[in-house]
């Protein structure tokens, strides 16, 4: 039998090839791997963090540094993470799925401060699991299909308005389409103007910065298929890597370097 001590010791990671795990599909996008600082940021959904194995520093709206082990942030709330090369989970749900409400059962000795919701406590056991069983070739979706069923099952969550929802959708599967604010909302009947409000208002975020992030979340996803940066960042519009690695830092705080360069490189 294994030493029960050594259960959630830190995995070794001078001996693998690749020290994150990624997952994006089905409206979420999951994270967990090695950050270091996060430069003042915004994303265009709702994001549960979580510190593998131990704390790390938030700072909200250009606060005061809160050390957590767990956190949500909702859409468009500006914040930096100071993490200091330990591995953090960071679970983003897209909202045609559902808000913030639904992460909350994942997160436990919560107090709220500028808009996030801060934890001691929270799924994290579960996380690290995945974490640590990364380089199982036969790891799969399903343990967050089942998180995500339990999350909202727990959660008073109401989807955003179905106009909305629609354009939320083909952003997502076509994050390279460039169609304009006026097309997009005639074709769900909407102004332009009224369009823009509702967008804002119920995503979290203006049109434009969440077109920005449904690029970014597909770039990574021609990454997590094998192209290298430039293939990627072609793919879904961008002039070139520079282009794509400018986006990527104003959306994430942090260059794609960290938590993309090894995988791009492992599997050309």
């Amino acid at each position: 039998m294994a030493d029960s001590s050594r259960l959630y010791e830190r995995a070794a990671t001078d001996a693998v090839k690749f020290d994150a795990l990624w997952d994006l599909s089905k409206g979420r996008t999951f994270f967990t791997g090695p950050l270091y600082y996060n430069a003042s940021h915004q994303h265009g959904a709702p994001v549960f963090l979580a510190g593998i194995y131990g704390n790390f520093r938030l700072r909200l709206h250009g606060g005061d540094w809160q050390s957590c082990r767990t956190a949500i942030i909702p859409a468009g709330v500006l914040h930096e993470l100071d993490v200091g090369g330990d591995p953090l989970t960071v679970f983003y749900i897209e909202p045609n799925i559902a808000g913030a409400d639904a992460l909350k059962p994942l997160i436990r000795n919560t107090r709220q401060i500028d808009g996030a919701l801060i934890g001691t406590d929270g799924e994290i056991a579960f996380m690290r699991d995945l974490y640590e069983d990364r380089y199982n070739p036969h790891w799969s979706g399903e343990p967050l299909d089942d998180l995500m069923i339990f999350a909202k099952r727990r959660a008073r969550t109401e989807l955003v308005d179905p106009r909305i929802s629609q354009v939320v959708e083909f952003l997502l599967e076509h994050g390279d389409d460039l169609t304009s604010v006026a097309t997009l909302s005639e074709a769900v009947g909407l102004s332009a103007s009224r369009f823009q409000h509702l967008f804002t208002q119920q995503v979290g975020v203006p049109f434009r910065r969440y077109r920005g992030w449904s690029r970014i979340h597909k770039a990574i996803l021609e990454i997590i298929k094998g192209n290298n940066f430039t293939t990627a960042a072609h793919a879904t519009g961008f002039s070139d890597s520079a282009h794509f690695s400018h986006e990527f830092r104003k959306i994430f705080g942090a260059p794609p370097t960290v938590g993309l360069q090894k995988l791009a490189r492992l599997q050309r």
